[in-house]
């Protein structure tokens, strides 16, 4: 990318010593994404271990910043200086110890030319898994995700990831609220994405979580108190609402999340063991899109 064009797509680095996992992780970014970017590193201390590694890569790699968070500490106010920073048009959420994301990185945003105005990917649907990570935060999610989705009617398979992909002028419109709980702020931004009208999409993924160490910010208790509070306000919203019908969602599959055995051709929403929502496949390139229909 010339060093001087405008990125259309902003990527947010949130980072709290991932010296590991940031190496790799800005490896896979450059190599992988074609579009005009920009990759904005944010941490919230001088003394971040993640710093020295970004200051290495610049020289080769223009569009990459720091940005000094001193809004407050936690994910939620990295991301808050991180779109405050950015310059994009399209601002993309990715977490350092997930390389999984940067996989799909460009079908959300083929998601977003097509019309989305928010897009989230999903680890338990259409072909989606989640490898690695803290046991009981995957029981957790998973429960979480399931509740929301049967009991709130969220269109989303995976609200609670912090995988999102939006348009930046629209990022006031969330208002977020969220308490610095680990990345709480993602799973209100899902909340609030349904009941603000948006156009919605999903990209599966396989998630490898925290491959290379680094320190985890999940801790149990405070966890299921702030995704209770934003679980409680999503009911509550359908209720005010009277919002009883999941809105439209649009998926697209990344074509190598459906290969699989000649005897096996199927669509990767079909092969799941559990319920999935349902959905019409069609060409597109090489890759499935999928409209969800709303129930």
């Amino acid at each position: 990318m010339n060093a001087v064009e405008r990125p259309l797509l902003s990527i947010l680095l949130p980072v709290r010593n991932e010296e590991m996992n940031l190496r790799v992780m800005l490896r896979i970014i450059r190599t992988m994404l074609d579009c005009p970017h920009e990759v904005l590193v944010i941490h919230d201390t001088l003394d971040d271990r993640s710093i020295p590694v970004v200051q290495e890569a610049q020289p080769n790699y223009p569009r990459l910043r720091l940005v000094h968070n001193q809004l407050g500490r936690g994910v939620v106010y990295a991301i808050r200086a991180g779109v405050a920073a950015a310059t994009g048009d399209i601002v993309c959420i990715l977490c350092a110890d997930d390389t999984g994301p940067v996989l799909v990185v460009d079908d959300m945003l083929a998601l977003m030319r097509e019309g989305c105005d928010f897009v989230s990917i999903t680890r338990y649907a259409y072909g989606g898994r989640r490898l690695g990570g803290s046991l009981v935060g995957g029981v957790l999610s998973r429960t979480a995700n399931w509740l929301f989705r049967h009991v709130a009617r969220s269109p989303f398979t995976d609200a609670t990831t912090g995988g999102k992909m939006f348009r930046r002028a629209l990022f006031e419109r969330f208002q977020l609220e969220s308490r610095p709980i680990g990345w709480a702020f993602a799973f209100e931004m899902a909340i609030k994405a349904q009941h603000l009208g948006l156009r919605l999409g999903e990209v599966p993924l396989v998630s490898i979580d925290r491959l290379f160490g680094g320190q985890s910010s999940f801790r149990v208790g405070a966890w299921l108190v702030e995704y209770l509070r934003w679980f409680t306000w999503g009911l509550r919203e359908m209720y005010r609402r009277r919002a009883w019908r999941r809105p439209p969602v649009s998926v697209r599959v990344p074509v190598f999340y459906r290969a699989a055995p000649a005897s096996d051709q199927q669509p990767a929403a079909a092969r799941q063991t559990s319920p999935q929502p349902e959905a019409e496949h069609r060409g597109a390139g090489q890759l499935v899109h999928s409209r969800m229909r709303a129930r």
